[in-house]
């Protein structure tokens, strides 16, 4: 679909959605004009049409808080926008990482967030020890500790995974371990700079290159 087959409302606008391009993670909703798709498109990085201050703005401007565009793409209607981005920072401004965190009450709605992002989010908790080093801090610890006592972690954890998966210990228990093992080596990463984003990358990467099993 071209630029010029989007179908913008009467005051020249469409919404578009932005979502974390690794996760899925839904950050925000906001409003563009023609200007700012085209700005969005040959910058690479996200612009908005601001309703309340009658202006473009892009984002990040202010806070830092940067959004990369990954894609862009137009729903089957052509007035809705899809927005893919690895994000920089939060994306609401209110610090919050996402823009949808206060949750409905109702008795037959979970107020409890889902746990998708949890990798980022615990990444970025490790990115915050790392540069605090908060005094009691487990990962501020570990990070003090060195690569060397970090690596011993992650043998310790995997070497878990294994005796519980072996050892009849209950799914739980296997779950358990897991979180450990993963956990750990987030910190791994952390310490190295290594950003999440750049295994996941892999994993797509050697996904789109390998056969489906029914092949």
């Amino acid at each position: 679909m071209t630029l010029d087959e989007l179908r913008f409302d009467g005051e020249g606008l469409i919404p578009a959605v932005v979502q974390e391009a690794d996760t899925g993670e839904l950050l925000m909703v906001a409003w563009m004009d023609r200007a700012a798709v085209e700005k969005t498109l040959s910058s690479g990085v996200t612009h908005f049409w601001s309703r309340s201050r009658g202006k473009s703005w892009r984002k990040g401007e202010t806070s830092g808080h940067v959004q990369h565009v990954q894609s862009v793409f137009a729903d089957c209607d052509g007035d809705t926008l899809l927005v893919q981005v690895h994000q920089e920072g939060v994306a609401c401004h209110t610090g919050q990482r996402t823009c949808f965190f206060t949750a409905l009450k109702g008795s037959s709605v979970d107020p409890r967030p889902a746990p998708s992002g949890m990798l980022e989010r615990l990444e970025r908790t490790i990115e915050e020890r790392k540069a605090s080093r908060p005094a009691g801090s487990y990962v501020a610890g570990l990070l003090a500790a060195g690569e060397p006592e970090v690596c011993r972690k992650i043998g310790e954890e995997a070497t878990e995974v294994i005796t519980a998966a072996l050892g009849g210990q209950g799914d739980r228990r296997v779950t358990e371990e897991v979180a450990d093992l993963w956990f750990h080596t987030l910190v791994l990463l952390g310490a190295r700079g290594i950003p999440l984003r750049e295994v996941l990358k892999e994993l797509a990467r050697r996904h789109a290159g390998r056969p489906t099993p029914d092949r």
